[in-house]
C-alpha cells in the first residue's frame, strides 16, 4: 500500500499537468542555486529596466530579457533537473529540447493581461483547433517569492484541452476561473502553453523576475523570443548528452 501510495505521489505532478494544464514542484530548486542565481543576474536585470523603462516589451510596465549562459545566471541543474526532465519526456517524449531561456519581468504599475496562449500562430494554420499532443511546454521559477501583490501568473486550468474560442467564452463568462500561481523561491511551475494564461498586476516597488524554459520536440522551432548566445566555454562544460538537450547559439571562439 506505501508504494502505491508513493506512486500516486510520484506521479501527481504529471497528472495534475494533464489535466489542468500546469503544475508545481513545491521547494524543488535549493536556496543556495536560486540565491546565486538571483546575485549575478540582479545587477543586469536592474540595468536593462532602467535604460527600457520608457520601452516595455509585454504592454504596459512589463518587460522580457533574454536570460544569459554565464554562471551563476546559468546553472545546469536549472535545465537537467531528473524530476523536471520526467514529466517533461512523459508529456513530449526523450527527444526534447530546450530553445527558450528569458526572464518576464512586470514592474511597479503594470496591469492585468488579456488572456491569450503563448504560441504565434497555430502548427496548422488551416485548422487552428485540431487538437494535438503536447509539442511544447514551460518550465518556470522565480527569484523572488511570487505573492498577491507583485503579479502572479494567472492561470485557467484545463483549457489548454479546449477550442480557443471555447476557452476564450468559458473565461469570459468567468465558467473558468483564472487561478492566480502564488510561488515561493525554489518552487516549479510547469505549465501547457496552450492553458489561457494572464499576468497580473505588480503594486510593490520590487521587480517579479520569473526565469522561464521552454522545452520542445526537435521538429519544433519558433523565433517568437529573443534568446542570448551560449559562451563556448560554457557549451564545452556540458556532457554530449546536456548538449543534445539544448538548442541554442553558440558564441564563436
Amino acid at each position: 500500500m506505501r508504494d502505491v501510495r508513493c506512486l500516486a505521489m510520484a506521479n501527481k505532478p504529471l497528472l495534475d499537468f494533464q489535466e489542468n494544464g500546469y503544475c508545481v514542484l513545491e521547494g524543488h530548486f535549493s536556496q543556495d542555486l536560486i540565491d546565486a542565481c538571483r546575485d549575478g543576474f540582479w545587477p543586469i536585470l536592474l540595468d536593462y529596466l532602467d535604460s527600457h523603462r520608457e520601452a516595455p516589451n509585454r504592454g504596459p510596465h512589463r518587460h522580457f530579457l533574454p536570460m544569459p549562459f554565464t554562471p551563476p545566471c546559468f546553472a545546469p541543474e536549472f535545465f537537467f533537473d531528473h524530476e523536471v526532465l520526467r514529466i517533461v519526456r512523459a508529456a513530449m517524449g526523450d527527444r526534447v529540447v530546450a530553445d527558450q531561456w528569458g526572464c518576464d519581468a512586470p514592474v511597479h504599475g503594470s496591469a492585468h493581461q488579456s488572456p491569450h496562449v503563448d504560441y504565434q500562430r497555430p502548427l496548422f494554420h488551416e485548422q487552428p483547433d485540431l487538437e494535438l499532443p503536447t509539442y511544447m511546454l514551460v518550465v518556470s521559477f522565480a527569484l523572488v517569492r511570487v505573492t498577491p501583490d507583485n503579479g502572479p501568473i494567472e492561470i485557467a486550468p484545463g483549457t489548454h484541452r479546449l477550442p480557443r474560442k471555447e476557452a476564450l467564452r468559458a473565461v469570459e463568462t468567468s465558467e473558468i476561473a483564472m487561478e492566480p500561481v502564488q510561488m515561493e523561491t525554489g518552487d516549479v511551475l510547469i505549465r501547457h502553453p496552450w492553458a489561457l494564461h494572464r499576468g497580473s498586476p505588480n503594486s510593490t516597488d520590487t521587480p517579479r523576475a520569473l526565469l522561464s524554459i521552454r522545452y520542445v520536440r526537435p521538429w519544433y522551432a519558433d523565433d517568437s523570443r529573443d534568446v542570448s548566445s551560449m559562451p563556448r566555454s560554457v557549451w564545452a562544460s556540458l556532457t554530449p548528452d546536456q548538449q543534445r538537450l539544448m538548442r541554442f547559439p553558440i558564441s564563436p571562439p
